[in-house]
């Protein structure tokens, strides 16, 4: 993983308010949660809808994990 691609916030606050995403989801993936939480209410929360943006959502979580162990790894290292 490279330096240069660092997370970029997408949804603004106001946006995660009036999704009712809260604090603790409140992150670089915030933008991919509204849209899953969206397609889940749409499809009355069934479990077999919404694959893609689950997955999506979990692997930008994988991945921004992923930056934060390189980060602290990186830190210590220092």
């Amino acid at each position: 993983m490279a330096g240069d691609d660092a997370p970029v916030m997408k949804a603004t606050q106001e946006e995660m308010a009036a999704a009712n995403i809260d604090m603790a989801s409140r992150d670089y993936c915030a933008h991919i949660l509204i849209k899953l939480n969206e397609c889940r209410r749409a499809t009355l929360f069934a479990p077999w809808k919404c694959e893609h943006e689950r997955h999506s959502y979990e692997k930008c979580q994988y991945k921004d994990y992923k930056r934060r162990v390189q980060a602290q790894t990186q830190a210590q290292n220092a």
